[in-house]
């Protein structure tokens, strides 16, 4: 399965995204059997990765020009939260570890399509605009959206996503202590998984907004570190946050930018305008060739 989810992506832009996963009583009664079943229908990751390339690739060639995902069925991701005390993390009283939880990141697939497709038409108007998502379909896809809404109520968007690189904003999550998960096959990266507990993944991004404001005010990631940093605290305490590299991770794996954000920030907080610079170069030749990729013909 994960050489056809390999040779799936052959062609096609790299995709990263950035997941948080939450235990099932965070979400709303009415939806929890919902989710919890599509979780345990989930054979493996790999085949809910799969199976969301494949529904992608054939929304796109199907006939009658909808390129947007129906809502009929929604894919759950699963992955269990690390096994902890009782209490407030010391031993509990008899001694034995709390069963570890399960966590689910529902794809949200109508919702997280019709954002992206908001983001594409506010650079694009006029007749590509029309050719690219017709009218028709858009205003077919915001009726799926007023459903969705109209059934779940307030919605918190568990992914975020990004092509042909992942922000740098997104790197002050993680350390290189944090757990990972290299997929392999073939001799090549499939991809790699970072994972945070949310409570330190925000501790992380609050250290690093509070020393931006004070030594970068007007760096462009003081705004993306602000946005992160909002988004992330929608979510249940117990959450954890993934950040998956996708293909991309066979370019540029084994990865410090986790390591050179913290470094240039530090660096930043210090004064130290060398030390930030020589942070950012290593950053800009790992990812700007990446980047590039966008417009190579």
């Amino acid at each position: 399965m994960t050489g056809n989810l390999y040779r799936g992506q052959a062609g096609l832009p790299f995709s990263s995204t950035l997941r948080v996963y939450e235990p099932l009583d965070a979400f709303p009664e009415e939806q929890r059997k919902a989710i919890a079943a599509a979780g345990a229908q989930a054979a493996s990751r790999a085949a809910v990765e799969n199976a969301e390339l494949l529904a992608s690739l054939g929304r796109i060639t199907r006939s009658g020009g909808d390129p947007f995902p129906t809502g009929r069925t929604d894919l759950v991701r699963v992955t269990t939260a690390p096994a902890s005390r009782e209490g407030t993390g010391g031993p509990s009283d008899d001694g034995a570890d709390a069963e570890p939880k399960l966590l689910y990141c529902p794809s949200q697939l109508v919702l997280r399509a019709g954002l992206a497709a908001n983001a594409l038409m506010e650079g694009i108007h006029g007749p590509l605009a029309e050719l690219l998502i017709p009218e028709e379909q858009r205003d077919k896809h915001q009726e799926r959206i007023d459903q969705v809404k109209a059934r779940d109520g307030a919605i918190r968007v568990h992914t975020r996503a990004s092509t042909w690189g992942i922000p740098f904003s997104w790197f002050s999550l993680f350390m290189d202590s944090d757990h990972k998960d290299v997929v392999e096959a073939a001799g090549r990266i499939l991809t790699v998984r970072v994972w945070a507990p949310i409570t330190e993944a925000l501790e992380r991004a609050r250290y690093a907004v509070a020393n931006l404001a004070l030594a970068a005010p007007d760096l462009d990631m003081l705004d993306d570190l602000a946005q992160l940093t909002e988004w992330l605290e929608l979510f249940h305490v117990n959450s954890m946050v993934e950040l998956d590299y996708g293909a991309v991770a066979d370019k540029v794996y084994p990865d410090d930018s986790p390591m050179d954000i913290r470094l240039g920030i530090e660096c930043l907080a210090e004064g130290d305008m060398t030390g930030a610079a020589a942070a950012y170069r290593r950053l800009a030749s790992r990812w700007i060739p990446i980047r590039q990729l966008a417009r190579a013909s």
